[in-house]
């Protein structure tokens, strides 16, 4: 393969992977606290992306009970992503309030939980086709300003041309990233999340009150999944309510892949996948989607635990 070439799908590699990184983190997120998986989290994905799409000025289409509808107001897009991926983060709490924490309270078995969040899923992706339909919608292709379609990053005999959305949401990524990884590592609430993701009742003995950092996290889960559907909607469009299913299962083979519960995991499973996806040839895309779950089941076979994770003592 021309070096060139190998840089160019090398760089398309570390923007999807970016992105599946923020996506697998809101997953890794909610399992380090409660040991479960969020199969909502898919869903609000989609509704981010939703969300920042009427921000912006954009019109619903024809179908639907808000057909034709659009917003008397619009944001800049940096603000629009926002303001969509908070909103996707309240949505993420009244979830996490309906459908989590009356089994918690219970003590329910984990199954019924999972049971829960797929039935808040299904009604979300319902509930979006039900007001705006199952059309493609599109961004705009001037959100990101006069901005070149794509930049050269190689030479004029030699160019590497890389589409500038991706670079974009490759910086977006890394910087979402390095501001978590702060907030876990260097602040009283990463390491309240922390205590509490060790320990519920420890924790709580501390004098941390594991409920409002249970909420907070899966706000902050919702947060980064409606930010990881807005970066890839801008890029390939919002393709219809269950737009965010794909992912949802990608990212659970990220996490798997990294190690459930580890968030360093998390971003190398990401970026792991998505340099193997952007390697698929030509040829054999339409076989791209099998690359994360073949990593899967090898990493299964080898080391069940994931790279980065630690096997789970069994409390009796």
């Amino acid at each position: 393969m021309d070096f060139n070439i190998f840089l160019q799908q090398f760089l398309n590699g570390l923007s999807v992977g970016s992105v599946y990184a923020i996506f697998a983190l809101g997953y890794t997120l909610v399992f380090s606290i409660l040991g479960i998986i969020n199969f909502a989290h898919g869903a609000i994905f989609t509704l981010g992306a939703y969300f920042v799409y009427f921000l912006i000025g954009g019109a619903s289409g024809f179908n639907g009970w808000l057909s034709n509808a659009q917003l008397p107001f619009s944001f800049p897009f940096a603000i629009a992503l926002l303001l969509g991926s908070v909103l996707a983060g309240l949505v993420a709490i009244i979830v996490e309030r309906l459908a989590f924490k009356p089994l918690r309270e219970r003590g329910a078995d984990s199954l019924l939980t999972l049971v829960s969040s797929l039935g808040a899923a299904v009604f979300i992706v319902n509930l979006i086709q039900l007001l705006v339909g199952a059309e493609i919608y599109t961004f705009p292709d001037n959100i990101y300003g006069n901005l070149p379609v794509a930049i050269n990053l190689g030479t004029v005999e030699k160019p590497v041309m890389v589409r500038t959305v991706q670079i974009i949401i490759f910086l977006v990524s890394a910087l979402t990233l390095a501001v978590l990884t702060y907030l876990i590592n260097s602040t009283k609430i990463g390491k309240a999340l922390q205590a509490v993701a060790e320990d519920t009742t420890t924790a709580s003995l501390l004098g941390i009150n594991p409920e409002k950092y249970i909420v907070f996290t899966f706000f902050l889960s919702g947060f980064l999944g409606g930010m990881a559907g807005t970066l890839v909607g801008s890029s390939v469009s919002i393709a219809g309510p269950y737009f965010g299913i794909t992912f949802g299962l990608k990212g659970l083979g990220v996490i798997v892949l990294g190690g459930l519960g580890n968030i360093p995991g998390a971003v190398i499973g990401g970026l792991i996948i998505g340099l193997a996806e952007s390697f698929v040839p030509t040829d054999y895309s339409g076989y791209r989607e099998a690359i994360s779950f073949a990593l899967l089941f090898i990493m299964l076979l080898v080391r069940p635990q994931g790279l980065l994770g630690r096997k789970r003592i069994q409390k009796v």
